[in-house]
């Protein structure tokens, strides 16, 4: 085929992925910067579609639309799709404390007892499982037990100049835990959490992140606004029972984000219910549902129920969570609830930063 028919047929292939939209982000394809690679060889044609995160929940969705597309132009006899993925970042300057890490995510609950960490810690573990590169930094000052939920009794140790993150289960790790004898309280005011903050920011090589998971203490006290001036947050995730005690607290604590400018992404309703193990039947002990109309009501996305399972309150106590080593069942269920964070927390930046131009 002469040189001008195939840029021809190649201008083709790009004006029809014009008209295929991102089902999350309702966009075309073309204007997200996600059609790369194009190439035509007689009626053949291949090309790379870069998604914006590689927890997308609906890839499939979109290599479908793209092959309708494709379909459109007549002479397409064989179209080969590559997926792969590239994670946007909440600004194109990076931030100073946290050079590397693109997406800073707080996980806040307005109460204790809700199951906060719990839900950080999977949904942390979920990302990686996906794909993304990913840190979790505790943030919680007064109780740090992400290191016993994540399986880790290892030492910090400094290299360059920085403290080097742990590592366990593919997710960089820092908390005071590491730091601190297991029964050592905490009994400190203000600005000593802020200066706890910002060495376990600013002191850490946290490397190239994806998404940086920071799991806050439960109310709306120090740590969430000293958290809130030493780093850029993405947004916020909220965990609550089902309860209306728990959702009243919730109100406040979206209400404290909105004051600080930091986006909330959307709620997640934990211990939703609880499976009867003699019929499978559904207790639910909390109520049901809350989380949910809440969501509704404040207008922001609901990401998913969790239920109250004994495998969760387990694998946190051995530091085997619960979305690597649970049934296949939570396992899905938290996969689905990442990947929805993953997809409001690309919709977000596409809301910030202009697209690249085409390549």
């Amino acid at each position: 085929m002469p040189a001008d028919a195939n840029q021809d047929r190649i201008d083709q292939v790009i004006d029809a992925m014009r008209g295929v939209y991102d089902p999350e982000i309702h966009k075309d394809l073309v204007t997200l910067n996600m059609v790369r690679d194009v190439k035509v060889t007689g009626d053949d044609v291949s090309l790379t579609v870069v998604l914006t995160t590689p927890a997308c929940p609906l890839r499939g969705e979109i290599d479908s639309r793209v092959r309708a597309g494709l379909a459109t132009l007549g002479w397409v006899a064989n179209a080969e799709i590559e997926m792969t993925a590239e994670v946007g970042s909440r600004s194109s300057s990076p931030s100073a404390s946290l050079p590397g890490v693109k997406n800073a995510i707080a996980v806040a609950s307005g109460k204790g007892g809700v199951g906060k960490s719990t839900t950080a810690v999977n949904l942390a573990v979920a990302l990686r499982r996906q794909g993304a590169t990913v840190g979790l930094l505790d943030a919680d000052v007064y109780g740090p037990n992400i290191p016993l939920m994540m399986g880790s009794s290892a030492s910090p140790t400094a290299s360059g100049g920085k403290i080097q993150a742990i590592e366990s289960y593919g997710v960089k790790l820092m908390s005071l835990g590491f730091m601190l004898d297991e029964d050592t309280p905490v009994i400190w005011r203000g600005p000593m959490i802020a200066g706890a903050l910002k060495q376990l920011i600013g002191d850490v090589d946290w490397g190239e992140l994806d998404y940086m998971i920071v799991d806050l203490p439960p109310g709306t006290g120090d740590a969430s606004l000293s958290l809130a001036q030493l780093i850029p947050l993405t947004g916020a995730v909220i965990v609550s029972t089902p309860q209306a005690v728990a959702l009243q607290d919730v109100r406040r604590a979206i209400s404290m984000f909105e004051r600080l400018s930091v986006d909330v992404l959307g709620l997640i309703e934990n211990m939703s219910w609880f499976e009867n193990p003699i019929d499978g039947s559904r207790l639910e002990i909390f109520g049901h549902g809350g989380a949910r109309s809440a969501a509704e009501h404040l207008e922001i996305p609901f990401f998913g129920e969790l239920p109250l399972d004994e495998a969760v309150r387990r694998g946190g106590d051995e530091g085997r969570p619960a979305a690597l080593f649970g049934s296949d069942q939570l396992i899905d269920t938290y996969k689905a609830i990442s990947s929805k964070v993953a997809a409001a927390i690309s919709v977000k930046n596409l809301e910030r930063v202009e697209p690249l131009p085409m390549l």
